[in-house]
């Protein structure tokens, strides 16, 4: 029986990332972990070069519970889509991944947020704090322009911006991490213009917070 769960977990596994092409190795490892349980979902995560998203999104409730989450993911990803028109909304697992480019935060090389950014994340702002029971992780990333340190320090200033002003605006502090990945792990090919301007952005990582999955398990009548 161990076997036969195991066969169809790879299959699943296989067919999951085969479905998420869009996705960098990181996130596909979230994915991985959703499906397969959280202990993978890490282990992927670390493989792929950092945890991140494999620990939070592969520490899913799974089952009803799990839909129950993501159905409130649902609407809460169609919100902040609506609202912010030019950022990318994408649901993976029981959480969302929320990817802003330098364009809507940052000039080139910079970690100073404009009024145009602060504009953007006072929209994203006011859906977070509706939704209060998630963890919000933000994530600095960068092209390979430049020295790899100066691109590290770069991807952390502006993490730090950001989870910096969403705590000065109202989102609970105790509800952000914040991480910067420089020019690792890249999600677009640097080898051009455009993917290297693709590459200059900041993710947020939503995911449920242990109330929410806590009430999720009540309601799908399998809490303790």
């Amino acid at each position: 029986m161990k076997n036969v769960t195991r066969i169809l977990t790879c299959l699943l596994l296989v067919l999951v990332v085969a479905g998420c092409s869009s996705l960098n190795k990181s996130q596909k490892g979230a994915v991985i972990g959703t499906a397969g349980g959280a202990a993978v979902g890490g282990a992927i995560g670390s493989m792929s070069g950092h945890v991140g998203l494999g620990a939070i999104l592969g520490a899913a409730v799974g089952g009803i519970g799990g839909a129950i989450i993501g159905h409130k993911m649902d609407k809460q990803a169609a919100e902040i889509q609506n609202d912010l028109p030019n950022a990318k909304v994408e649901r993976v697992g029981e959480g969302i991944v929320v990817e802003f480019s330098d364009k809507i935060l940052f000039a080139v090389s910079s970690a100073d947020l404009s009024g145009e950014s602060k504009a953007n994340l006072d929209k994203l702002n006011t859906i977070l704090v509706k939704y209060p029971d998630t963890n919000i992780e933000i994530q600095g990333h960068t092209d390979n322009t430049g020295s790899s340190a100066y691109n590290q320090s770069l991807s952390e200033r502006r993490a730090t911006a950001v989870s910096n002003y969403l705590a000065y605006t109202g989102v609970n502090a105790s509800r952000l991490t914040r991480k910067g990945y420089g020019e690792e792990d890249a999600k677009y090919t640097n080898e051009t213009a455009e993917g290297r301007m693709q590459n200059r952005n900041v993710q947020f990582l939503i995911s449920a917070n242990a109330k929410m999955k806590e009430e999720a398990k009540k309601e799908a009548g399998t809490g303790n």
